[in-house]
């Protein structure tokens, strides 16, 4: 049996699978694997399919007295209700799954041609311009020194409220127009006196002209700053790569049984045949290791990165070298004096509540006196610590994600004063962290999400998939949960980003259907990465399908990538102290809206 990989529970009225067969009086939900003796079948008036039912585990080699009760019930389809159940469940082989499966050719395949659409217009969300040729002339590709930008219908005044437009022009290492899109830019306006700054949108008109829009929402001096940041020639080696060498980040899996250690390379997928195939019965994720010589598949004990493989020729490396990456390009557009107006003070006045569900706006909001100034909703600032903990009283934070999110749970263990950690004894990198504050009763949890994950050696026990995690949370008014993945995943297909947040929609719409007053933050990707492995356009891809994926739903998205985007410090991957104390307050804001 594999090691102990999480534990799940399943409350009462929780969705637990859209998957279900009937047959010879059985109703089979595959994940988890349940068996249930069906009693009654019957259509309701309104066509709704009702089952009276009673619950008999499907053994997994767990002994019997770990399921509860037996109990009737009516459930719903193809939504699954169920009672009090409480699963503990394991990372298995997929053999050890495939067992409790119908053959494919049997196996019920409910809205698939609905998913299938939804991947289709995720994939058409991030579709992106590509040069019309191969090229393997470095002067042809799109140069930051010689592209160049003016305004727009300038005006001799501006107010708070108006709206500047910029023109952008694209040329080569050789001074030519470009005659086609696809360059990657990002631009700001901002004023380093006041500390503020705001992004700008940037379009494509697909011929080596592009038009960047800027609001104006703050009076005084300020200026225009527009970056190349990947040329379209750059897009195209980014986008070959992530798609065509999966393999190129690498993972080592550690094997151990009896003294015996034996370690072999893993990753989300393997070209080689001879593999362990691992599966997470809950959510649907899979990992492989190469198998050991000498060893069973059921041994991996321990989770590690492997390194980087070298995947550009020396020419591609050109188009990808820091001369020509998030670069300065130059502007005739002289700094502009803004005269003072009601405008920002109007369109403040008229937000609403930091609640769940509310649509982002574009741009989401702006910094003034390096304080976050939100265009979505009325946001809060929490300059005291115990300003903090009161509005976190009582409640239960779980949060899952990367080094990013970390930083949150850092930030407020260091900010709360009577917030302690607990030693859980595990690797720092991937958690699980536990701070306390026995005196306002706040729990905080942080911890990696699932594999596949950049960390040192750690156990695989300790990797939980968020899906999987998330289905053994009860939820509440005093439940706060917090999710962020991306940053791990930009040097694969954006298929497998796509199934993985799937898999956590679905968790997530459990959770809020048995538990509706659970608040859900998910906290976008930011920027600050610049390299073949890891490029703020392959997280802006992510970003754009995890923004559409949650859209619609009871969920907040917390836009960092803005506040990442226009800040004064330099952009880096784990952004300074003043930028994540703005992301804190942001959370805080929708934790304890007004």
């Amino acid at each position: 049996m594999a090691a102990l990989y999480a534990v799940g529970a399943l409350h009462y009225d929780s969705v637990v699978s859209t998957t279900l067969e009937e047959s010879g009086g059985k109703l089979v939900l595959f994940y988890p694997l349940i068996d249930v003796d069906i009693r009654q079948s019957y259509e309701s008036t309104w066509g709704v399919r009702h089952i009276n039912f009673h619950i008999s585990m499907q053994s997994l080699g767990i002994p019997k007295p770990m399921y509860p009760l037996s109990k009737e019930r009516s459930i719903t389809g193809p939504q699954i209700l169920v009672t009090h159940v409480t699963i503990i469940y394991r990372l298995l082989r997929f053999e050890h799954v495939q067992q409790f499966m119908l053959p494919l050719s049997s196996q019920p395949r409910t809205n698939v041609s609905h998913e299938d659409k939804e991947n289709l217009e995720l994939l058409k969300l991030i579709d992106w311009p590509r040069p019309p040729s191969v090229i393997t002339n470095f002067n042809v590709s799109t140069s930051p020194k010689t592209c160049q930008y003016y305004t727009l219908n300038s005006q001799t005044e501006y107010k708070v409220g108006d709206t500047l437009k910029v023109i952008i022009l694209s040329h080569d290492h050789d001074g030519r127009p470009k005659t086609y899109g696809g360059d990657f830019f990002r631009a700001k306006v901002h004023s380093p006196n006041l500390k503020a700054g705001i992004t700008g949108q940037v379009l494509d008109y697909g011929n080596g002209t592009y038009l960047a829009t800027f609001l104006l929402l703050w009076p005084g001096e300020v200026q225009v700053d527009i970056r190349l940041f990947h040329s379209s020639e750059a897009v195209a080696v980014l986008k070959d790569k992530r798609d065509r060498f999966p393999e190129k980040v690498y993972f080592h899996g550690h094997f151990h049984y009896n003294g015996s250690t034996e370690v072999t390379e893993c990753n989300l997928e393997l070209s080689q045949s001879n593999v362990c195939i691992y599966k997470d019965p809950l959510g649907g994720g899979t990992w492989q290791c190469v198998k050991p010589q000498n060893l069973s598949c059921d041994c991996l004990v321990y989770h590690e990165a492997g390194g980087y493989r070298k995947v550009t020729n020396s020419f591609e490396d050109t188009l990808l070298f820091g001369s020509v990456t998030d670069q300065i390009i130059r502007g005739s557009v002289p700094k502009i004096k803004v005269e003072m107006s009601n405008y920002t003070l109007d369109l403040t006045s008229k937000l609403p509540a930091c609640i769940p569900g509310l649509e982002l706006q574009t741009p989401s909001g702006y910094y003034y006196n390096d304080m976050w100034k939100s265009l979505v909703c009325l946001g809060q600032h929490f300059p005291k610590h115990s300003n903090a903990s009161s509005c976190l009283r009582g409640k239960i934070i779980y949060m899952f994600g990367d080094s990013t999110l970390r930083q949150w749970f850092e930030y407020l263990e260091h900010f709360i004063p009577t917030l302690k950690r607990i030693d859980m004894h595990v690797n720092y990198q991937s958690g699980p962290l536990v701070a306390t504050d026995p005196e306002f009763g706040i729990y905080m949890e942080w911890r990696a999400h699932g594999l596949p994950l950049r960390t040192s050696k750690t156990m695989l026990s300790d990797l939980h998939y968020e899906a999987a995690h998330i289905a053994g949370i009860g939820g509440g008014p005093n439940t706060v949960v917090v999710l962020t993945i991306w940053a791990h995943f930009t040097t694969f297909p954006v298929t497998y980003y796509i199934r993985r947040i799937a898999a956590i929609h679905q968790a997530i719409a459990s959770l809020l259907f048995r538990s509706p007053q659970t608040t859900v933050l998910i906290k976008s990707a930011n920027t600050g990465y610049k390299s073949i492995y890891g490029s703020d356009w392959l997280s802006l891809q992510l970003d754009t399908i995890l923004r559409a994926s949650f859209k619609g739903m009871a969920v907040t998205v917390l836009d960092v990538w803005d506040m990442t985007s226009c800040h004064y410090l330099p952009d880096m991957i784990h952004p300074g102290q003043p930028v994540i104390r703005n992301e804190i307050d942001l959370m805080l804001s929708y934790i304890c809206h007004i």
